[in-house]
């Protein structure tokens, strides 16, 4: 009876600073979370942020609200069919590769992990980009970058950029995307942070400018997609050829277009 009883009160104290390690960690966790809560409203955009995993949300936050510049671009409209386009943004190597080859942009990219792209656009830029969170018409990416011009110092930085995806039609009742961008970008150096009022405006001028151009030159692809058809084909299975899927999925969608562009009615002008 003795030793039962000297064990259980033994047992108490542990119990209880169990149960305090238990709950500090716990509120901890919440602490944590709560200050790093993020906004679905992103300049007047809604997106799902509620759907990105925890890990995510406080390097996210960190520079949403501390960011040196934000910029809001479109919508711009692209004309492919969405699930073209889809396939095209969650593939940069192979969107990068058909660009060049195609003379529209010295774009360059590389996979290097599940979500994970090395991205070069020929002009300065460069960096690592992760696929946070994608859904039907949304994608929230990650991204750690360097840039070099003559206008500006060498900067190096992080980036959020939020796409935001509907569809639509141009004018000829084409099928297009519209696609909006939001992305808050922010300086590593303390340095050029400090002298962010005298560059702000030539930094947003140039975050502005290689945003609008990553859409547009998807554009232009896809307008090459629809009068060229066998110029892409041919670009794409030049060697080194894109992988057999992907080549695939071009044949199909080439066709695809082929077909759609048959179906839309020419104009009728009165003489």
């Amino acid at each position: 009876m003795v030793s039962g009883s000297l064990g259980s009160r033994r047992a108490g104290p542990r119990s209880l600073l169990v149960v305090i390690g238990l709950s500090a960690t716990i509120y901890a966790g919440l602490a944590h979370s709560e200050t790093c809560l993020l906004s679905s409203q992103q300049a007047g955009t809604t997106f799902p942020v509620e759907q990105i995993e925890t890990r995510w949300s406080c390097s996210l936050q960190s520079i949403i609200s501390d960011y040196t510049t934000a910029n809001k671009i479109g919508p711009i409209q692209v004309l492919l069919p969405e699930s073209d386009y889809r396939f095209l943004l969650d593939r940069p190597p192979m969107a990068a590769t058909l660009i060049n080859r195609l003379d529209l942009s010295p774009y360059k990219s590389e996979a290097r992990g599940p979500g994970r792209f090395w991205v070069n656009d020929g002009e300065g830029t460069e960096g690592m980009v992760e696929l946070v969170y994608r859904d039907s018409t949304n994608r929230i990416y990650y991204v750690e970058g360097t840039h070099t011009s003559t206008l500006l110092p060498d900067i190096d930085g992080k980036a959020v950029v939020f796409v935001k995806m509907s569809p639509g039609q141009d004018g000829q009742g084409t099928e297009a995307v519209e696609t909006t961008l939001v992305a808050y970008a922010k300086l590593n150096s303390h340095l050029l942070a400090g002298l962010v009022s005298f560059i702000r405006p030539l930094l947003d001028r140039t975050i502005a400018r290689k945003l609008t151009k990553g859409v547009t030159v998807v554009n232009r692809l896809g307008q090459e997609m629809r009068q060229h058809p066998d110029r892409v084909l041919f670009e794409a299975t030049v060697s080194p050829s894109l992988p057999s899927e992907e080549v695939a999925f071009l044949k199909q969608a080439l066709e695809n277009l082929g077909q759609s562009s048959n179906r839309i009615p020419s104009r009728a002008f009165s003489p």
